[in-house]
């Protein structure tokens, strides 16, 4: 059972403008009848035991907590809001398939586009991106971490934007701003240039990441999230097989009308990336019961029941996702409450140490293949096998992770991964055959990655909508200070065999093993904290607790963290 804090009536919101889309009665006249009956009337064979969904066990079944859990007043799903609803696991099943075929491929497709702008710069660098520029490895590094360092300042605004106007309105004007600035990288001259659109990429494509997260939020259940986050990285992964043989087709065109080939990379790639985002301003609905336009159909893409369906389902899993408009502004003291949550903190530290023992050699990878005597071609097509085992291990984790409902020790199978390769690659005689140090490096950048499972697990630990928006921005903002930390490690005086970054990796590696097991003793005791209170509490008292506790989110003594 998951946990919300109750609701306030006195609390301060500011009406919502409505559109044509959402002027709906709130569970009143002929449209909540025909919810209600398209979701209640059901055949005996459907009524059978087992095949019922709609009645798992959820705050609702009780009437003095589901007092205390209903869904804002302007919460934009009320009118579909139903604790009688019922529906079969078939009739589920069917509205989860039609989710992921409406919304979920998009958003996977437009998280490919923020790949592309983002990665293509790997790419260039195999066409003598820095040399044509006269730039070297020191400059590249500096360039790099003010995309990071930009890109990390800008989640939480762009996270209050969002949350304002609404994903669906803020995601696509991102993505044609950062792919118009991404573009004219074809134009750049220098050092001062290619810092300059460096930052401002990074600035305009920050919170796009924790925007689309919360997006899906609205729709899936928090078991369902995470293998659909794994879906993102898994796209983009494959992304970066595509992304290399494209870059083996623009690059030759390296002399064509005087340009280098890395010019027209970036330019034709940005140019995708605007028409995705063109196209997403009319496709992405606001909300599960807004899905009507002229773009999506006068009907809307779900049924009355559907509607009902999904609403359901998703408060019944997590009843904190009904506790605001999803346009609906945090306010500062919303944000400072969210930013202080000390209970989520330790899953910003995973999200700043985690990843950087793999992100050096993953940003080098093809700089690394051009030292070891790797041609252009060759070095592009070579980093195809370390995506694939990625992808391997992202999809094997995640599932494994839901079937076995545990986060922590699965999470830790990325670093475990890592220590013996870099003490490997580490210690390997310099004069080493290239395809050997290339085995090794493509085996560490195809580590078992846990960034959909952490990601989702950050979203199930904040307990409200106010907190899981702030949350995934920082935790975002966490994940780039890993990235800006990363950037400094591989240095062009360690060149060609990082003796020193390698001997840094393995120590952060090794302390991240620590990281990850004092991770799951946090919040064992804090749930077993949390239990020997409210165990001790009779019926009366857990009452009054729920109708008089300043307890909100993940504070509350009836909210277990997940580990």
């Amino acid at each position: 059972m998951r946990s919300l804090r109750p609701r306030s009536d006195s609390q301060e919101v500011k009406p919502i403008p409505t559109s044509s889309e959402s002027q709906t009665p709130l569970l009143q006249g002929q449209e909540r009848k025909d919810s209600y009956e398209s979701t209640s009337s059901r055949s005996d064979e459907e009524l059978l035991i087992g095949e019922i969904s709609g009645v798992q066990e959820s705050v609702f079944d009780d009437p003095v907590l589901a007092h205390f859990y209903q869904p804002h007043y302007l919460y934009e799903g009320l009118h579909r809001f139903d604790p009688q609803a019922e529906w079969s696991k078939s009739d589920e099943a069917r509205v989860v398939k039609k989710i992921d075929k409406k919304i979920m491929i998009w958003c996977c497709i437009m998280f490919i586009a923020l790949q592309l702008d983002r990665q293509n710069i790997k790419q260039a660098l195999t066409d003598d991106f820095l040399a044509d520029l006269g730039l070297n490895t020191n400059d590249y590094n500096i360039g790099q971490a003010i995309f990071y360092a930009c890109f990390l300042f800008a989640e939480i605004p762009s996270q209050m934007v969002s949350k304002i106007i609404g994903p669906h309105r803020w995601i696509p004007i991102q993505m044609v701003l950062w792919s118009i600035i991404a573009s004219t990288q074809c134009l750049l001259t220098g050092r001062t240039s290619f810092y300059i659109t460096r930052g401002l990429v990074g600035a305009i494509e920050g919170g796009f990441i924790p925007t689309t997260i919360l997006y899906l939020s609205y729709f899936y259940t928090s078991r369902e999230l995470p293998i659909r986050l794994s879906w993102f990285w898994t796209g983009t992964a494959l992304t970066g097989i595509v992304a290399s043989f494209l870059a083996v087709g623009i690059l030759s065109l390296r002399g064509s009308f005087g340009w280098e080939g890395w010019r027209y990379l970036f330019v034709i790639e940005g140019t995708a990336t605007t028409i995705v985002g063109f196209i997403s301003w009319f496709y992405m609905p606001s909300s599960p019961t807004q899905t009507k336009s002229w773009f999506r159909g006068q009907n809307g893409w779900f049924t009355p029941k559907e509607e009902v369906i999904m609403v359901n389902r998703v408060l019944r899993d997590d009843p904190t996702k009904g506790d605001m408009h999803n346009r609906q502004a945090i306010g500062m003291g919303g944000f400072i409450k969210s930013l202080m949550d000390y209970d989520l903190w330790p899953l910003y530290v995973v999200g700043v140490m985690s990843y950087i023992p793999i992100n050096p050699p993953t940003s080098y990878l093809t700089l690394i293949l051009r030292d070891l005597g790797f041609t252009v071609t060759q070095s592009n097509l070579l980093t195809i096998p370390s995506v694939l085992l990625l992808v391997f291990w992202l999809l094997t984790l995640t599932k494994l992770s839901e079937k076995r409902s545990e986060k922590t020790f699965i999470s830790s199978f990325g670093v475990l991964w890592c220590l013996p390769l870099l003490l490997i690659l580490r210690f390997s005689p310099d004069n080493a055959s290239a395809w050997w140090k290339y085995a090794i490096t493509a085996l560490l950048c195809g580590a078992p990655y846990p960034h959909a499972i952490l990601v989702a697990w950050n979203s199930a630990n904040s307990g409200s909508v106010r907190t899981r928006t702030v949350s995934a921005a920082i935790y975002n903002m966490a994940v780039q200070s890993s990235s800006i930390i990363s950037a400094s490690i591989y240095r062009e005086d360690d060149r060609p065999n990082y003796h020193r970054g390698n001997t840094a990796l393995i120590f952060i590696t090794i302390f991240d093993i620590f990281l990850f097991w004092s991770v799951k003793k946090y919040y064992r005791w804090r749930n077993r904290s949390k239990e020997e209170i409210w165990g001790r509490m009779g019926s009366v008292e857990r009452a009054n607790y729920l109708a008089e506790t300043k307890d909100e989110g993940n504070k509350r003594l009836d909210f277990k963290f997940v580990h």
